[in-house]
């Protein structure tokens, strides 16, 4: 119950000062919260959320995904091989300061404007993190594990499975952590261009029509979304690194 008062307890209080300060408000562009919450009652429907923030969390984790499983790939194949660092480094350092909404425009000539597009976009801002978490990761793998590996003749995909990837989990769960926020953000950005659904095109139509507790509503939800999400994902990273965290507490009872 405390903890549960530590986590809940900021947010409530935001509210709550939100709704006070608001209360009396004119302003066309800041409405009181109550008039927010009651066009969030009215326009996030099941039929609403079937067709615009459906279609856009399909493509979140389409394109998630991906990342994920190329950055790991990439950061594995990078992490392992000295030369091939060296070679490579400068080529995704530059990539990787590239904001990747810029993009977005050159996206569309070669994808088009549909699904892809918003995909490639999400893939492209995501994999940078993973794959550089992955990186560092792999290098500090423990040297007396993998010479305990190779004197026991674990090589090849083997070697990489179980003592590898293990290993540098912890690394890598710290950049698909940083990902998924990311990819959140270019969900949105993807959505606001030349799309005909998802939340981000709607969040822009009802600017685009002066809908602003409509507006607000949709800025709600889409925090909503995000925190949802970072719970889920708190969630899966707790249990698939139960015995690092364990080992952690351990070494710091000790």
């Amino acid at each position: 119950m405390r903890r549960f008062l530590y986590v809940a307890g900021l947010p409530v209080l935001l509210l709550l000062g939100w709704f006070v300060l608001s209360s009396g408000s004119e302003n066309f562009y800041a409405p009181p919260l109550r008039d927010i919450l009651r066009a969030f009652v009215d326009t996030w429907t099941p039929e609403r959320l079937r067709a615009d923030v459906l279609p856009s969390l399909v493509r979140l984790f389409a394109g998630y995904v991906l990342a994920a499983l190329l950055g790991v790939a990439l950061g594995v194949a990078i992490g392992l091989n000295r030369r091939l660092r060296a070679t490579v480094e400068p080529v995704l350092e530059f990539f990787r300061a590239i904001p990747p909404p810029v993009l977005v425009p050159v996206i569309m000539l070669f994808a088009g404007i549909g699904d892809g597009m918003k995909v490639i976009v999400i893939v492209f801002g995501c994999v940078w993190p993973i794959l550089l978490n992955t990186v560092e990761g792999v290098r500090a793998v423990d040297g007396v594990q993998l010479d305990t590996a190779k004197a026991y003749g674990v090589r090849g995909a083997a070697r990489i499975r179980t003592v590898i990837l293990p290993s540098a989990s912890p690394q890598i769960a710290a950049g698909l952590r940083q990902a998924l926020s990311i990819a959140i953000i270019l969900m949105v950005i993807s959505e606001m261009f030349a799309a005909s659904n998802g939340l981000g095109f709607t969040i822009v139509q009802f600017q685009r029509s002066f809908a602003i507790p409509e507006m607000w509503s949709g800025i709600i939800l889409l925090g909503l979304l995000g925190f949802a999400l970072s719970l889920l994902f708190r969630l899966a990273e707790g249990r698939a690194l139960r015995w690092y965290h364990g080992l952690r507490d351990a070494q710091r009872r000790s």
